[in-house]
């Protein structure tokens, strides 16, 4: 398993990798400052102010209107009762059927207006909900250029996705969803307790002393069915990061025989998950029938003393039929409320994470008078740097070194001693402690990382390409390049000749994981890249140790042809390819121990040549 993913699957913000609908987050969690986040929230929402008041003036309008449906419906009812008990006692005409008719219309005038308004609220904030996740997402993204390799070393990719998507997901579903029907069912329970009220004051306390019972039973059902949800979500994370890992390393298990114990840690996992998930969805599922259980035994109630009241002459028979209606207008809107509440504190909890991000420490500023205009030939030199990742801890203690340009500068030593954090130095990934670089006698803080990375050129170890062309790829280290320089940089690589025996050459796809073609084939895309690039400085992690010889021979070739009068930098990790560069940086323990040339420093016997010999025979060992 990577490191990266088991972080991923450990973090408590990055639980719940799968589809999670409104309630099942994070299974209860919320936000540390709910009031400010919402604050936050709403200066986010500020722009769109007008149009959200006329939502809300929509969906309340929406509601009155199929609020007094029920009792305009209840006078059709009364008017067919008493036409029929008329017509029977003979003390009057019939049924008034034209009365009926115009009574009908006027409800079904309503219904559609009804429906139209929220119809019309549901699209004004469909397009807000779809403007603000776009904003989001666009802030998110120019905030991970803007954010120091600092943070990423410290946070998992999965944590970061789980921003970019889930979060900005519940926010957008929330506010597409839940702002407008938070304002429909006030509006509905206000109304209906209005016309409630209006029908009999007696029939509408016997509806609310129902209620407590029936919202009382419902809190004991979610309070049981929140843990269920959480742990829920919890393996529902576990599994899903499970199986992204076995899959992502699917070669690596069958070598090793670790499918019975991959299946075992599955079964164990997708146990718990299945355990948790049918208790919270049959806990959840219990609700309904709750509240219909409760709620019947109120329209019994409601029928029975409706009858009397009817009976005495106190209410007609359509103001019984209304009223029921009402009732069962009542609960619906009120579970609603209760469950938006719940959801704003789980989107509360999501917008949090958002804007933690979007507010995490960024590089520091640009200089407000960048270096413009020089001519750049590759001269570099350390002075006296000092840096920590940790300012408690230096691992770079006091590094001092001059490299004139087109010279091939190799950087040696043992792991953990500082030879990567040089070249992160170099390319401003991070900034020293005290001391500085130059860069043709300029202070690199005093070009804009833009410019000052246009200098430079990378080919690592781990080669990175992505799901595209093999020209977009080699295209990537310059934009506007054409594919006559494409063609050039690819033969330089010696490239262009393996390209030619694909299927599509150059137009090859290469897939997400760039499994259709080999591991050398992808580096010398990468150093055909950085070849177009035609950068000043060259940072070389060398990468032939997992090639084949043949291919060996043409990436050491292409590395020459890309090296050639180009200022170079090789963190080198097989002592016998550097040979011949023309300065050798020896470093232990963030200090440059020795320095000279292959010769010298093999002839001086001290820390390079013990490194050499002991590689050599290590070496010599594998070859017999």
């Amino acid at each position: 398993m990577s490191r990266q993913n088991r972080e991923s699957e450990r973090s408590p913000q990055n639980r719940g990798g799968g589809p999670m609908g409104p309630g099942m987050m994070r299974g209860g969690e919320k936000a540390k400052d709910f009031r400010g986040t919402i604050r936050k929230l709403v200066q986010y929402l500020r722009k769109y102010q007008i149009l959200i008041l006329i939502v809300f003036c929509f969906a309340a309008a929406g509601a009155v209107f199929s609020i007094i449906g029920p009792k305009i419906l209840g006078t059709v009812t009364t008017e067919v009762f008493e036409g029929i008990m008329a017509k029977i006692t003979g003390t009057g005409e019939g049924i008034n059927f034209d009365s009926i008719a115009r009574t009908m219309l006027i409800l079904l005038g309503l219904y559609v207006l009804s429906a139209l308004f929220i119809y019309i609220q549901g699209w004004i904030m469909s397009g807000i909900s779809a403007k603000i996740t776009y904003k989001f997402r666009q802030e998110i993204s120019r905030k991970i250029n803007r954010l120091p390799l600092k943070y990423f070393d410290k946070t998992s990719q999965g944590d970061v996705l789980s921003r970019v998507t889930n979060d900005v997901d519940t926010i957008s579903r929330t506010l597409n969803q839940s702002l407008s029907q938070i304002i429909t069912s006030i509006t509905t329970v206000i109304g209906v307790t209005i016309m409630m009220f209006s029908i009999s004051w007696q029939l509408t306390l016997i509806a609310l002393l129902i209620l407590p019972v029936s919202m009382g039973l419902i809190a004991f059902v979610v309070r049981i069915s929140q843990r269920y949800f959480a742990k829920q979500q919890e393996y529902l994370g576990k599994v899903n990061g499970h199986i992204e890992e076995m899959y992502g390393g699917h070669v690596v298990v069958k070598a090793f025989n670790g499918e019975a114990k991959s299946i075992e840690t599955f079964d164990r996992l997708n146990g718990e998950l299945y355990d948790s998930a049918w208790k919270s969805q049959f806990l959840s599922g219990m609700m309904m029938p709750v509240m219909t259980f409760v709620g019947n035994l109120g329209y019994v109630l409601i029928t029975i003393m409706g009858g009397w009241f009817a009976v005495r002459k106190m209410i007609t028979v359509g103001d019984i039929q209304a009223f029921i209606q009402y009732v069962r207008s009542f609960t619906q809107p009120i579970a609603q409320i209760a469950n938006i509440m719940n959801i704003f504190q789980q989107t509360a909890a999501a917008a949090e994470r958002v804007f933690e991000f979007l507010e995490e420490e960024e590089e520091i500023t640009e200089t407000n008078n960048p270096v413009k205009g020089v001519e750049h030939y590759g001269h570099v030199e350390f002075k006296n740097v000092r840096f920590g990742y940790d300012p408690e801890k230096i691992i770079i203690k006091d590094f001092s070194c001059e490299v004139d340009e087109g010279h091939n500068i190799a950087i040696v030593g043992p792991t953990g001693a500082g030879k990567t954090t040089i070249v992160k130095l170099l390319m401003r990934f991070y900034d020293v402690n005290s001391g500085e670089i130059l860069l043709d006698g300029h202070n690199i803080k005093e070009y804009t990382r833009h410019d000052l990375r246009e200098n430079f050129g990378m080919v690592l170890q781990d080669t990175w390409l992505y799901n595209a062309s093999i020209r977009d790829n080699i295209r990537y280290g310059r934009l506007d390049a054409t594919d006559e320089e494409i063609l050039a940089a690819a033969k330089a690589a010696h490239v262009d000749s393996f390209i030619h025996t694909l299927p599509d050459g150059y137009d090859l796809v290469l897939n997400e994981e760039q499994t259709n073609i080999s591991q050398g084939q992808k580096q010398l895309i990468t150093i055909a890249r950085a070849i177009l690039a035609d950068p000043k400085v060259l940072i070389l992690d060398e990468a032939t140790s997992s090639v084949d010889t043949r291919t060996e021979a043409l990436i050491q070739l292409a590395m020459k042809n890309l090296m050639k009068d180009r200022t170079s930098f090789v963190i080198a990790h097989r002592l016998s390819t550097i040979r011949d560069a023309d300065l050798i940086l020896v470093m232990n323990e963030g200090d440059i121990v020795e320095q000279g040339t292959h010769k010298e420093l093999l002839a001086r016997g001290g820390f390079y040549a013990e490194l050499y010999t002991s590689q050599f025979e290590k070496d010599f060992v594998e070859a017999v």
